[in-house]
């Protein structure tokens, strides 16, 4: 699981995107615009190789509570599908 007081810094956010992933869920924050735009999708593809159906989108405020909750959001969605990302993960 993510942990916000080890996630990067909102700084990080405005020279470029994070990617990681998580037991075969991939997932990418951005700035774009005003906000931050949180995706989540299933292995072994990266962001721009990955099918737009297979992502799973939300957006957050670009702020430090956005910033967490973009965290939390991208927990939520690993706990909530948990089932399928562990069947995408490469074994």
């Amino acid at each position: 699981m993510l942990n916000i007081d080890t996630f990067v810094p909102i700084q990080f956010f405005k020279k470029e995107a994070y990617t990681g992933s998580m037991n075969g869920m991939r997932y990418r924050v951005a700035k774009e615009e005003e906000e931050f735009s949180a995706a989540v999708y299933p292995e072994p593809y990266c962001y721009e190789a990955t099918p737009e159906e297979q992502k799973i989108k939300a957006s957050f405020p670009f702020t430090e509570e956005g910033r967490g909750q973009a965290v939390d959001w991208i927990n939520e969605q690993y706990e909530k599908n948990r089932p399928a990302w562990e069947k995408a993960a490469r074994k």
